[in-house]
């Protein structure tokens, strides 16, 4: 069973899929796929305890920064509508528009900031261990 929740969690991260369906045909689009999070650093060993699966519609107001955070545990995600911008204390910048795939930061202080006149959207999944969290404010 243990191994079963691993698997589905690594094609979680692994492999984000779209179906769509187009003349009786299936099409899958890979929108990441990756061992490094957004800035480059490869991603950490999955953690020990009772894995927990979260997923997060997170809807950022126009013109809102969040607080600084970071997260302990892996988690990807994608922008389903607006714009974004992610930005770690060392200044590295990644700005997402719709669509867009992010493999977070771990470990990291950072913060995203919507910088439009329009909400975001973003769907986030994490790979926690139950009873921890998953964001950490500074």
């Amino acid at each position: 069973m243990k191994k079963t929740i691993y698997l589905v969690i690594i094609l979680l991260f692994t492999s984000t899929l779209v179906f769509s369906h187009e003349n009786g045909k299936i099409k899958v689009d890979v929108l990441v796929k990756t061992s490094k999070s957004w800035d480059g650093t490869p991603l950490k060993e999955y953690a020990k305890g009772t894995p927990e699966v979260t997923i997060l519609k997170i809807v950022i107001p126009p013109k809102t920064k969040l607080p600084i955070h970071k997260h302990p545990y892996m988690n990807a995600g994608v922008l389903t509508k607006g714009t974004l911008t992610v930005v770690t204390i060392d200044k590295s910048v990644l700005e997402l528009k719709a669509g867009d795939p992010i493999v977070e930061v771990l470990d990291k202080w950072h913060y995203g900031e919507n910088k439009s006149d329009e909400p975001a959207e973003i769907i986030v999944i994490y790979a926690g261990i139950k009873g921890e969290p998953i964001t950490i404010k500074k």
